[in-house]
Order: C-alpha cells, then sequence, then structure tokens
C-alpha cells in the first residue's frame, strides 16, 4: 500500500497547484457564471445553474475574500476529502488512487467548475450505496444518505436527474430479482427520497425565478444532422475510456481520422471492462454494478439526447465524466478482486498520471503573474456592468518544431487566446461585471471590453 500512499500524496499536490501554473488558472466562461452567481447571494438574479457550487464558493469566500482561490481551496476539499475517506474507511483506497490518474479526475479538479463538489458527492453515493447492499445494519440510515448525496448532486448540476433516472431504470432491470432480498425497501426508499429532494429544489426554482431549470435563459439546440453529430456520438463511446480523453478541436479531416481511431480504442477498452463485469455475477456486489453501469450507459445517453433540446457542450471529458467515472470505478474494484497482480495496470496509470500532468503544462503560464498584471487596471473601470471578449479573431498560435524529423507543429491553445485570457481573469477580479457571449448591449459605456486591458 505504501506506492499507493506516496501517489495519493503526489496527486493532492499537483491537483492543487496546477492551475498556478496555466495561464487561465484553470477558469473558464461557465466559472464566471458561478462566480457571478455566489457575489449575487443571497438574492440570485439567474437559475441558469443550481445555487450548489456558488454557495460553497460563497462560503470560502467569506475566510479569503477571493473567488480564485476559494475554487482552490474548494477543489482541495474534495480530493482530500475523497482520498481521506477512502483511506479511513479502508473504502477501496487503491482503487480510488488510480481514479485520481485517469482523465476525468484531472480535468475536473484543476479546472474551476461545478463537477467538482459533483463528482464527490457521487463518490460518497457510491459509499452508501455499497453499504446497503455489504452491511446488514443501517440499511435505512444509508439509503437516506444516498438519496442526500443525489439531491446534492441535483443542487450541483442539473444533469444529477439523470443520475436519480439511471437508478430508477437500474431498479427497474433489477426489480424481480431484488424484490425480496432485505435491500429492496432501503432502495425504493433512496429513489422516493431524491425524487422528493429534486422535486422541492424544481418547486423552489419556479417559485423564485419562474422557471424550472432556466430554459429560459438558454440557447437553442444546433439544427439537424452534422459534422458535430457524428462527434457527439464519438465523444459518448469516449465515456469507457478512463486514459485517454477526446478532445474535439477541429473538423478537418486528420482530425477525424484520429477521432475515428480513438473510437476503435475505445471499443477494445469497452470489451475488455464487459470481462471483468461479467465477473461481478460471482460476487454479493453484483447489483451495485448493474446500477453503475447502467447509470452509466442512462447518464451518457440522456445527456447527449438533452443536447437536442438545448445548446450544450460537444460530449467531451467534462460531459461524460460522470459515466466514466461509473464506469472506471466499477473496473477497478473487479480488477483488484479478480486479478493477482497490479503490476501493468499500475504502470499504465502512473503513466497516464504522468502524461496528464505534462499536457496540462504543454502550453505553461503564470496565472498569479498575469492576474497581477490585470487587477490594478480593475479600478478604472469601476461602473462597468458587462464584460464582453472583443477580441476572439486575433488568434495566437503557438508552433511546435521538431528537430529529429525538421517537422513542425502548429496549435492553438484555449488558454492562450489573450482576450479569452483577459476575459477570465477580469471575471474572476470582479464577478459582478457579467460577461456577454454577444455585444449587444446599447449603452457600450457600460461594457468593459477585453480590448481596453493590457496584457504583456
Amino acid at each position: 500500500m505504501l506506492k499507493y500512499k506516496i501517489l495519493a500524496v503526489f496527486i493532492v499536490v499537483i491537483y492543487f497547484f496546477q492551475p498556478f501554473f496555466i495561464a487561465n488558472g484553470g477558469i473558464g466562461a461557465d466559472s464566471l457564471s458561478y462566480f457571478g452567481i455566489a457575489a449575487d447571494l443571497p438574492f440570485p438574479e439567474t437559475n441558469l445553474f443550481p445555487l450548489g457550487y456558488p454557495v460553497l464558493l460563497r462560503v470560502v469566500y467569506g475566510f479569503c475574500n477571493d473567488y480564485f482561490l476559494s475554487s482552490r481551496i474548494l477543489s482541495l476539499f474534495f480530493i482530500g476529502g475523497i482520498l481521506g475517506f477512502s483511506y479511513w474507511k479502508e473504502f477501496y483506497f487503491r482503487e480510488t488512487v488510480l481514479l485520481f490518474t485517469g482523465k476525468t479526475l484531472f480535468f475536473v479538479f484543476i479546472q474551476t467548475m461545478s463537477e467538482g463538489p459533483f463528482i464527490f458527492f457521487m463518490y460518497f453515493l457510491f459509499y452508501f450505496l455499497h453499504e446497503i447492499f455489504m452491511k446488514e445494519e443501517r440499511k435505512y440510515m444509508n439509503a437516506l444518505y444516498a438519496s442526500l448525496m443525489l439531491i446534492c448532486m441535483f443542487v450541483t448540476r442539473y444533469s444529477g436527474i439523470y443520475i436519480l433516472l439511471g437508478f430508477i431504470v437500474s431498479f427497474g432491470i433489477i426489480f424481480n430479482r431484488i424484490k425480496n432480498a432485505n435491500y429492496f425497501k432501503p432502495l425504493l426508499f433512496c429513489i422516493s427520497m431524491s425524487g422528493f429532494g429534486v422535486v422541492v429544489y424544481l418547486l423552489f426554482n419556479y417559485l423564485y425565478f419562474g422557471s424550472m431549470v432556466g430554459e429560459n435563459e438558454r440557447g437553442l439546440p444546433s439544427s439537424g444532422f452534422s459534422i458535430y453529430t457524428i462527434r457527439n456520438i464519438l465523444g459518448l463511446f469516449n465515456l469507457v475510456n478512463p486514459f485517454v480523453g477526446l478532445k474535439p478541436a477541429s473538423i478537418s479531416l486528420p482530425s477525424m481520422i484520429f477521432q475515428f481511431m480513438i473510437l476503435i480504442l475505445d471499443i477494445a477498452v469497452a470489451v475488455y471492462f464487459f470481462k471483468y463485469y461479467k465477473k461481478a455475477k460471482e460476487g454479493k456486489l453484483n447489483f451495485f454494478h448493474i446500477i453503475l453501469w447502467t447509470t452509466a450507459l442512462v447518464y451518457g445517453v440522456s445527456l447527449w439526447m438533452s443536447g437536442w433540446f438545448q445548446q450544450i457542450e460537444e460530449m467531451n471529458v467534462r460531459m461524460m465524466a460522470a459515466s466514466n467515472i461509473c464506469l472506471f470505478f466499477s473496473f477497478l474494484i473487479l480488477y483488484f478482486k479478480n486479478s493477482d497482480s497490479d503490476k501493468w495496470l499500475w504502470r499504465i496509470a502512473c503513466l497516464f498520471f504522468v502524461f496528464h500532468t505534462l499536457y496540462n503544462l504543454k502550453d505553461p503560464g503564470n496565472f498569479l503573474r498575469n492576474r497581477n498584471i490585470i487587477k490594478p487596471q480593475m479600478s478604472k473601470f469601476i461602473g462597468k456592468k458587462y464584460l464582453y471578449n472583443d477580441e476572439e479573431n486575433l488568434v495566437t498560435i503557438t508552433t511546435y518544431d521538431f528537430p529529429v524529423i525538421h517537422q513542425s507543429f502548429k496549435y492553438k491553445h484555449t488558454n492562450s487566446q489573450k482576450g479569452s485570457l483577459k476575459e477570465n481573469i477580469a471575471g474572476s477580479l470582479n464577478p459582478k461585471i457579467k460577461w456577454l457571449l454577444n455585444d449587444t448591449v446599447q449603452d457600450k459605456s457600460k461594457v468593459l471590453y477585453t480590448s481596453q486591458l493590457k496584457l504583456k
């Protein structure tokens, strides 16, 4: 276990400090929305995103007076909480550590996004669900805690409703096989309480904001079948891959060929995972794994289908995070149960942990330096109410030269685009300024344009 303890320490350190060496500090457009909602509390003006993550940000902000630092402290709490609890409770510690070497948790906890608390609550949902099947006592109490985790997930991300839907579908699949088991009624109680909690929150939204999930503020979906439909399907298949993520960046022929190559790898991984899934039938946790697999598939497909009715991101690592964690965690449990050696899995996990660390630093930056340049300038724009990136056409291209083969490769790094970088930093410094997707405000004097900010 010593090597897993050492790796856990590296995970905590790297996850916490790496955003400081990324130009934008892991802050994106959605991060600004979370900061904005947090700054508006206790009188939020929008329910486009649920209040869970903004409330947490606001609570920590009360101690450090800095929203970026608040997000890092929360990430540290989530990471340390999961690893510490796993070690303390002896709840699949090796499996949990390896979970952090995968693409999903690396992406989620380095960025400032609601997936952090979402996955945190999901992990504890796994624990309480596991206890319902494994322990003879306290089944209803564990069911109550599991339902609270499901409610917290929905209050953090509206897509939590698809986790609940996955539970309901799973319950329907195994209904006849468990209706006489002593955990049947606790599971039914868990689903009922979760559903009640979701309805209560939706009712609060409707009474306070006038809409259930901010549907009146959401963009329209892209119409018809397109190349993006194909990429979404590829992204949906990629949910099974624990290490190699699909990052849609181009619709060029070479990019699409590469994405189809990843699809072949994804299918191979799915076949390998399924081989271990079939072994779950031999153990006491058979239904636990059925719930995880069914929930993963229902969540992924439901999220993809929701894109037919509203504007959402493509099916990337972020969108498929919950599904990926369900499948990866199930596989890890079954792998250690049925394998005599962890040699190859350990090596592969460590290799990709190093790869993900270096990949995030492929275009290193200094977030604190960038923020210190922008911060003094913000005092000149105190009266501004809106923030707009008017420098999207100013594209920064990074060129990589390969001396041995005498070839060069050009890449547009999202984190290196000056307009987006200035927008993210300015929004984190003053979250009361509402960022704009389009320059539609009539009174331009109320808008802070990123071209007005200087970043050396």
